[in-house]
């Protein structure tokens, strides 16, 4: 989730949670300190100034952590004590701080990048995967919680209802990524494809917007698809940026169907590639990928790999692309990242 809704979802479950006993004076702190305490998490984005990779392991670990959350909800009480100028101290303002983390966490959950709730006891990334990390729809029912609370400042009730709205909103992705799943299962039945894993994500735009992968041993084949359309909407010439991003998914019955191989198609190409995906360079990407597959073969011997959950049609660009090369056979694969041919500099 993009950090400034974080940071309204913090506001609003701060005002939600506001005791009828708080003095009016004592709301707007709270608020505030709602507001930068669910936002604090994003601070470890300071972690992609030491690679790539660092910002792979490390991103939503600690600060996003469920064991960590007390000890963080205190210093971030403490300071926001001090900014506020809180009269009761950092006592008065730890519950809304925790609660602001809690709301983050859970903000990061719902999407598929995953979320180290256990760090640094485990590196296991909790993810539902029903929501894009940049949703309108979930914003804008935040949005209009706060705007609603602001014209009814004396009644905590617009801030639940809208808190409620969005659990609603989150439940219905939740069974809408089942009905994906399940379109996905269909089409892997009728090609014989026993054995193979079915995985959705979602796409922006709409909460209908989805991509079905099934997968198996040696490939992915996946569709871009609206769950709920009957006729294709193929941009046009003037479309906007959204409607541009929303073109690209067909209904159910034209879904078109494509293949992305796991490690190369021909003979060669495929035991280099296997070679590299395996060895001690790519470990990380093989803990973080969920959808792994072949990205091409580079001058020497370099093999090039990406994770196509985050391929997004209409989007040019995709992260968290890496390579492996070695300078000949039998020597070490060395990681890059894939962003050039020219100035690599290696990760280890």
């Amino acid at each position: 989730m993009d950090t400034l809704t974080h940071a309204l979802s913090g506001a609003l479950a701060a005002r939600a949670s506001a005791p009828a006993s708080l003095a009016p004076r004592a709301l707007p702190r709270r608020v505030a300190a709602g507001f930068f305490a669910a936002a604090a998490p994003d601070l470890d984005f300071v972690i992609g100034f030491l690679g790539p990779v660092e910002y792979l392991l490390f991103h939503r670990g600690v600060t996003h952590s469920l064991v960590v959350l007390p000890a963080f909800a205190f210093v971030l009480a403490w300071l926001l004590a001090k900014l506020l100028r809180e009269p009761g101290g950092w006592r008065a303002l730890y519950g809304v701080a925790a609660l602001g983390i809690a709301t983050h966490i859970a903000g990061d959950v719902i999407t598929s990048f995953g979320t180290m709730i256990f760090a640094p006891l485990s590196d296991w990334r909790a993810a539902l995967g029903t929501t894009f990390i940049i949703d309108l729809w979930f914003s804008g029912i935040i949005l209009a919680g706060l705007a609603a609370s602001a014209l009814w400042y004396r009644s905590r009730l617009p801030a639940l209802a809208a808190l409620l709205v969005l659990a609603g909103y989150v439940g219905l992705q939740w069974t809408l990524k089942g009905e994906a799943e399940a379109f996905g299962e269909r089409f892997a039945a009728s090609r014989g494809l026993q054995g193979a894993e079915v995985k959705a994500f979602p796409r922006p735009v709409s909460p209908y917007n989805w991509t079905v992968f099934v997968s198996d041993t040696e490939a992915h084949r996946f569709a871009h698809v609206n769950l709920r359309r009957s006729e294709p909407r193929p941009a046009a010439p003037g479309d906007g940026f959204v409607a541009k991003l929303d073109a690209p998914y067909q209904p159910l019955e034209r879904a078109q169907w494509e293949r992305r191989s796991r490690f190369g198609d021909s003979g060669d190409e495929r035991m280099l590639a296997r070679e590299a995906s395996g060895s001690p360079a790519l470990a990380f990407f093989r803990w973080f990928a969920a959808l792994p597959a072949f990205d091409g073969v580079g001058e020497g011997d370099c093999v090039a790999f990406l994770d196509l959950r985050f391929v997004t049609p209409g989007r040019e660009y995709v992260p968290f692309r890496f390579e492996a090369c070695r300078e000949s056979p039998g020597t070490a694969w060395r990681a890059y990242p894939r962003e050039g041919e020219s100035g690599r500099v290696p990760f280890d």
